[in-house]
């Protein structure tokens, strides 16, 4: 437990030692998923954006996802001129999810999709 909320620059500003991970299998990628129509647009919760962050998550995905995220990180880059990272698409769709159960509740995309799921 002490590792998920260990500093991750110690005092010095050094930053901390990466505990070695044992290596997980990883999942099958998830089936394609029919579009969700938004049924009112999400309250304007905003990520961090560009700042230091002093918490990390370590979150483990598909090579399928990875790769649409990188898709998505070029696009928005190419077609957009928006230049981000994937730290940064992972706070907004964050944000956006929470904004969107904030508004919504048991309606939300969340909650359906984690329906679907179960």
């Amino acid at each position: 437990m002490d590792e998920i909320f260990r500093p991750t620059a110690p005092a010095g500003g050094q930053p901390a030692p990466v505990p070695a991970q044992a290596e997980h299998p990883r999942p099958a990628p998830a089936p394609a998923r029919a579009p969700i129509p938004a049924q009112s647009p999400a309250p304007a919760r905003r990520p961090t954006g560009r700042q230091r962050h002093d918490s990390k998550i370590t979150v483990y995905v598909s090579s399928d996802e990875l790769l649409d995220l990188e898709r998505l990180r070029l696009t928005l880059r190419a077609d957009h001129g928006l230049s981000v990272d994937r730290g940064r698409l992972v706070r907004e769709a964050v944000a956006a999810m929470l904004g969107d159960f904030d508004a919504r509740g048991e309606h939300s995309v969340l909650v359906h999709r984690l329906r679907d799921d179960a």
